[in-house]
């Protein structure tokens, strides 16, 4: 049970997004946002504990935040990262988004 609460820190969300659904129209290739101090063994040992599916592949991406503004004060969003896992043939993540 200590194994899933910390798979479920390093898995934040799924990336709903335009192009994240053609990927996962196209392709076995679903996005996710994860934790920003995750590796890429670590995603994939969340993806398959998690899903219950074999991971051939992950690709992470490091975000950083944006400068807003909002009236005269100021501030930042936050860094994060994404990871596309890409999954072994005959794998695929029911429901999704």
């Amino acid at each position: 049970m200590a194994d899933l609460a910390r798979y479920y820190r390093i898995i934040r969300r799924p990336r709903v997004t335009e192009k994240g659904l053609k990927m996962v129209e196209r392709g076995r290739a679903y996005p996710f946002e994860v934790a920003a101090g995750a590796n890429k063994i670590e995603v994939r040992q969340a993806v398959e504990a998690l899903f219950k599916v074999k991971v051939r592949a992950v690709r992470t991406q490091s975000y950083r935040g944006k400068a807003r503004r909002v009236g005269r004060s100021y501030g930042h969003r936050p860094d994060w990262k994404k990871a596309i896992v890409v999954l072994a043939d005959g794998y695929t993540i029911e429901n999704f988004y």
